[in-house]
């Protein structure tokens, strides 16, 4: 150490007890001394003066040392007598002690005022070296403007510190304060809790995080890491409370910021609600960033559109989407989906429709919002400060952010400026998503809801009611559809189905296939061989797809013709869940079907299961939306379905209400699939309403085929059809024995049309054709086609069925 630099007072107030306790020598020297050791030489180097201190620290007492050389007490005496006869002014050597042992100190000298004898101060060197090193120390953390250090003796009163609170003179504190005259009552009280805590118990607190407030400034808040220790004199008795506070509260308001920041990214853009993605915004920000907090959205925004640009004052075409927190006591004015006021033409409003995140205080608010009597409706109580932050996305003005700071708060900073502009950008990339989601949404939506049939139909063969519930997650609708097909001879084919995919190209596959069913159902396929002739087009439709697509082009669909003369159904299921039959007594069952593969698999057969349905049967397609929920399976979900048709289905209802009623039971509130449910009532024609009879393979048989029909008509009472419907008979009959197979039989069937089948065994297509004029025959079928309605042909597994079709004038 370089004696020059030692010092022996304490320019910068150390703490007490840094430099009153000194540790023992190199030689050995006893550990009590308290203070410094003085002595008074002559002109000489002869002691004339002798201090209690110096007894201490030498065990010289001062009748020993009084009028002897100092030289004398010098272990380390230099070999040139001139230089040790000289004094100098600061150094350090090695004392003899009474004890026989050494010690080292460092001396400074300085001549008496008026004499010619010097003053002696000398002390251990560790001792201060300690000293020195506290008092560098004390110096160095006086200068850093993020640390405070206090020294309290033991009624807390404020003895030293470096601290300059905010205060309106600017002044630093004065020794003698308390805490209560620079921290606010509350804050100070809670300290000097802590502080007499440590000057009681001697356990020093570390790191105690504090929020305090100025007394001259209760808005702003600091955040302070305290840590406090007691101060003991020589004895170890409480001498005052060291108090050192560090102001983390740049770095408090960095780590809430990027909380913040975290907050918003993991909160908002979950959804694809526009409305619920502006409420994630604004919860987010109440309450690290503001006390309320306000997501405004463009009209066209809440439908899917683009809103446009707009300039200036006037109406901003914006309404309230979200407000955080909604239990707050918000104005009149300020309500969710109430329209934004019209603005003034103001330069910060200028400023905002440039983009730019503008904060206004309490008198530029009210003048943008149109003066005072405005602001009673649209400012909320005791605002200090508004923040305003565009919602820019892709070009589109969607709407703005408006964060609230009331009561005594702190200003909005440049940083939280910035902050608010970044937050803005990632909600309003959100807003955008859902919004554009809603648009694809809607759009697939109307056309899923075209190209679905109407909710309900009313046939001879069964009334139905189909409803349909879209899911609101991801990219749109999944293509799940139903359909009722009226079939001639008075059936009807009810179909469900399932499109692969979401979206509009999910509807738009879902309507080929729609319209495929029903061109292969006016065919009268058997259920089996339409799946095969639809997995076909399935097939060809994913060979036309684009590359990406081919793997995600398919359905799944059940096809079921039901025959209210036979009251027999037949069905086929190509992947798709089995139907569900009500019987008229409650009783509830799931279909015993074997499913065929979806339609995106070719090559493998389909089945035909037929099953006897009692007029006033309820039978149920699906879609998988409707059994595969969140909490249970499929096996379960299917239980749940069956157990609700067996208590909704009752004859009294309305099927649609039932089926509505079924949906809102069982379907989750956010569905994760399209679900589908067609019901169909089944209905019977009387056993009074048909005729049929055996025909020999005999051409005999011809006219009495026709005199069993004109029979049967007059019975009926229809005997303004008994001219066409003998031509009818004859040419069908006619045909069967002469081109088709024994068996042959006639069927008539009565209801709101009159239906002539001729069934044969033979499988060949009969064909329309028109005769040459020297031909003497090929007119049967053309004769057939002018006098009904319609006619056709239906295939069973080993026969044919020919049928016409002739409307009855009037009710019998």
């Amino acid at each position: 150490m370089d004696p020059s630099d030692v010092e022996y007072a304490d320019p910068a107030g150390a703490f007490q007890g840094a430099t009153s306790v000194f540790g023992a020598g190199p030689g050995g020297q006893p550990p009590a001394f308290d203070g410094l050791a003085a002595a008074v030489l002559d002109d000489r180097g002869t002691v004339v003066g002798w201090t209690g201190t110096a007894q201490d620290l030498t065990g010289f007492c001062a009748e020993e040392v009084h009028g002897r050389p100092v030289q004398e007490l010098v272990a380390d005496l230099p070999h040139d007598t001139h230089r040790a006869a000289h004094v100098p002014a600061t150094g350090r050597v090695r004392l003899r002690h009474q004890c026989g042992n050494t010690i080292d100190v460092t001396y400074r000298t300085t001549r008496v005022s008026g004499s010619a004898d010097f003053l002696v101060l000398a002390a251990p060197t560790p001792h201060v070296a300690d000293h020195r090193h506290g008092a560098a120390l004390l110096r160095a953390l006086s200068a850093q403007n993020r640390i405070t250090i206090a020294l309290h003796d033991t009624d807390l009163t404020t003895v030293q510190t470096n601290a300059m609170p905010d205060t309106p003179d600017g002044r630093p504190i004065q020794p003698g304060a308390r805490l209560s005259d620079v921290l606010c009552a509350e804050d100070a009280e809670t300290i000097e809790v802590v502080l007499r805590q440590v000057l009681e118990t001697g356990v020093p607190v570390i790191h105690r995080n504090q929020r305090v407030s100025w007394r001259h400034h209760l808005a702003r808040r600091h955040a302070l890491s305290l840590s406090a220790f007691r101060l003991e004199d020589a004895r170890g008795r409480p001498a005052g409370v060291a108090a050192l506070y560090i102001d983390d509260t740049d770095q408090l308001r960095a780590r809430r910021q990027l909380d913040l920041a975290h907050a918003v990214a993991e909160r908002v853009g979950g959804s694809l609600d526009a409305v619920r993605t502006a409420q994630d915004l604004a919860d987010a920000l109440v309450p690290p960033f503001g006390d309320l907090a306000a997501v405004d959205l463009a009209d066209a925004v809440f439908e899917g559109g683009e809103p446009a640009e707009r300039m200036g004052g006037g109406d901003p075409h914006l309404r309230n989407a979200a407000l955080a927190p909604a239990t707050a006591d918000w104005p009149p004015g300020i309500q969710r989906g109430n329209l934004v006021p019209s603005l003034s033409d103001h330069p910060l409003l200028r400023r905002f429709q440039h983009g730019e995140t503008v904060v206004y205080d309490r008198d530029d608010y009210i003048a943008l919002i149109g003066g005072p009597h405005s602001a009673e409706q649209f400012l909320p109580y005791d605002v200090q400060a508004v923040m305003v932050a565009p919602l820019h996305a892709r070009g589109l003005p969607l709407g703005a952010i408006v964060v609230w700071r009331t009561g005594p708060s702190e200003p909005f900073t440049a940083d939280e400026v910035d902050l608010m502009r970044q937050i803005a950008s990632r909600g309003a990339l959100a807003i955008d998503n859902a919004r554009r989601y809603t648009r694809e949404h809607r759009a697939a939506m109307a056309l899923q809801q075209r190209l679905l049939p109407p909710a309900t139909t009313d046939t001879p063969a069964a009334e139905t009611a189909g409803v349909y519930l879209p899911t609101d997650r991801g990219g749109g609708t999944s293509g799940d559809w139903y359909d009722a097909i009226p079939l001639p001879a008075l059936r009807l084919a009810l179909v469900a189905g399932d499109v692969i995919g979401r979206g509009i190209p999910a509807s738009a596959t879902m309507g080929r296939l729609r319209a495929a069913i029903q061109t292969l159902a006016d065919l009268e396929l058997e259920p089996d061989e339409l799946l095969t002739r639809l997995a076909d087009l399935v097939q060809r439709l994913a060979a036309e797809a684009p590359p990406g697509d081919h793997d995600v082009m398919g359905a799944t669909c059940l096809y079921a013709v039901y025959d209210p003369v036979t009251r027999r159904c037949a069905m086929a299921s190509a992947g798709h869940p089995p139907p569900v039959l009500v019987r008229p007594d409650g009783s509830a069952e799931a279909v015993d079907i074997v499913p065929g593969p979806p339609l995106a698999v070719c090559g493998m057969p389909y089945e035909t299961t037929t099953i006897d349905v009692e007029p006033g049967s309820v039978l149920a397609l699906y879609t998988d939306g409707l059994v595969q929920q969140a909490a249970h399976d499929v096996c379960d979900g299917l239980q749940r379905l069956t157990d609700a048709l067996a208590t909704s289905c009752r004859p009294d209802r309305a099927l649609e209400e039932t089926g509505m009623a079924i949906l809102d039971n069982l379907v989750d509130e956010a569905p994760r699939d399209d679900a589908t449910l067609l019901l169909a009532r089944t209905r019977a024609v009387p056993a009074e309403d048909t005729a049929q009879w055996r025909i020999s393979a005999d051409p005999a048989a011809v006219s009495d085929a026709r005199a069993w029909a004109t029979r049967q008509l007059t019975a009926w009472g229809l005997d303004d059809l008994l001219f066409p419907t003998e031509l009818i008979v004859s040419e069908l009959v006619t045909n069967a024995i002469r081109y088709g197979r024994p068996p042959t039989e006639l069927r008539l069937i009565r209801h709101h049309v009159l239906v002539c089948e001729v069934t044969d065994s033979n499988t060949a297509q009969p064909r329309l054709r028109r005769a040459r004029t020297t031909d003497e025959g090929g007119r049967g079928l053309f004769l057939v086609a002018q006098l009904a309605e319609r006619w056709g042909c239906r295939h069973g597994p080993n026969h044919k069925t020919i049928w016409s079709e002739q409307p009855i004038a009037r009710a019998y």
